[in-house]
């Protein structure tokens, strides 16, 4: 980027960035993330907070592709505390779920073997998406091309790579025709349109930000597109045409992929040209299914969430309830982790108002 190029940089760019999470909106900023959810009663609940990630701890943690299988690690316990959070601050409670044979088995066993339980349901979970996404496509294609001798790989990485992007996207579409991932859906425009408000210039009005776009290059849908991009391409020189040895192979590789797709989303956040935008198209078309257009409240959520990871510039939030002080210690093993540096989650977004592209 040029001396010029940057000098012409609004300093808002990059500055905030956040996810969407059970009625409700996170926003980061720095060091600094706020919660805002909307409680039954109509008012705005809000939960802050602080954490140094290990990528600003530790150089070696701060290395190319090694900074993006750390941050990968980060967001996904960020994206759990977050949506934990969000119920407890809405009022779900998982005691109102219990069967009697699950508080009989809380009694008798403690919270030991319900941790246990939950690590066997991540496990599993983790399973289904290898057999979902690595191991189906690989058994697939190989059905399709036979044995082979390895030299048409790169034609077999591309079949695998759509298989993919094809289950990808019927399992978005499938779970976007719930009601209650829809509406999540909505707060993940809302996010977005906030954003792309507050980078503009714009004064944080719902009124404003219902006229920016919900699209955001920087967004996590993005990076998933950006990673099947690189697998693709990664899987080409795979030589292997065994399913399970392929697709053992593939696993281990994912590191290096997600830690590319990481390189990546960086440089995409400081660059805004032909490259950056034909890349980042796939992800941008991608959130016409992972957002909606919010409605007016959503936004005020989004905008409370904005605000309250910015208390520097916008000063202590007024006509809130705030959930609890739970400002962490950066030592403290769980304390909550950011996803990406403010300036990774959220680049320059397309201004073009897109209020007419929700279904």
């Amino acid at each position: 980027m040029s001396k010029k190029e940057k000098n012409n940089v609004c300093p808002r760019l990059g500055k905030v960035g956040g996810q969407a999470v059970l009625e409700g909106v996170m926003m980061r900023s720095g060091d600094k993330w706020c919660l805002a959810v909307r409680e039954d009663e109509g008012g705005i609940a809000v939960r802050d907070g602080e954490y140094v990630s290990l990528r600003k701890k530790h150089k070696f943690c701060n290395i190319p592709i090694i900074r993006g299988v750390i941050n990968f690690v980060e967001m996904l316990k960020l994206s759990m505390d977050m949506l934990t959070a969000s119920a407890e601050m809405i009022g779900i409670e998982a005691e109102e779920f219990e069967s009697k044979f699950d508080k009989w088995v809380s009694e008798k066993f403690g919270d030991k073997l319900m941790k246990g339980v939950m690590a066997v349901a991540t496990v599993l979970g983790v399973v289904l998406s290898v057999g979902l996404f690595i191991l189906l496509p690989t058994f697939v294609t190989r059905l399709c091309l036979g044995k082979g001798d390895g030299t048409f790989q790169p034609i077999r990485a591309l079949i695998e790579g759509v298989l993919k992007i094809g289950i990808f996207v019927l399992y978005i579409f499938l779970v976007g025709l719930m009601p209650d991932i829809k509406r999540t859906f909505r707060y993940h425009g809302a996010e977005h349109k906030s954003v792309a408000c507050y980078e503009k210039g714009l004064e944080l009005t719902p009124e404003n930000a219902a006229t920016c776009t919900r699209f955001h290059p920087r967004c996590g849908t993005s990076f998933i597109f950006v990673m099947l991009i690189l697998s693709i391409i990664i899987s080409a020189f795979i030589p292997f045409t065994n399913t399970w040895l392929r697709s053992a192979v593939k696993f281990l590789l994912l590191p290096i992929t997600v830690g590319l797709g990481f390189e990546f989303i960086m440089y995409a956040g400081r660059h805004d040209n032909v490259l950056t935008k034909i890349l980042s198209a796939p992800g941008l078309w991608m959130q016409r299914l992972t957002t909606k257009n919010p409605d007016e409240s959503q936004l005020e959520i989004a905008i409370t969430a904005l605000k309250g990871a910015i208390p520097d510039e916008f000063g202590p939030l007024e006509g809130v309830h705030r959930d609890g002080d739970t400002d962490t210690d950066t030592e403290n093993e769980d304390a909550v982790p950011p996803v990406l540096d403010p300036e990774d989650l959220s680049a320059p977004a397309d201004t073009e108002n897109d209020s007419e592209g929700d279904n």
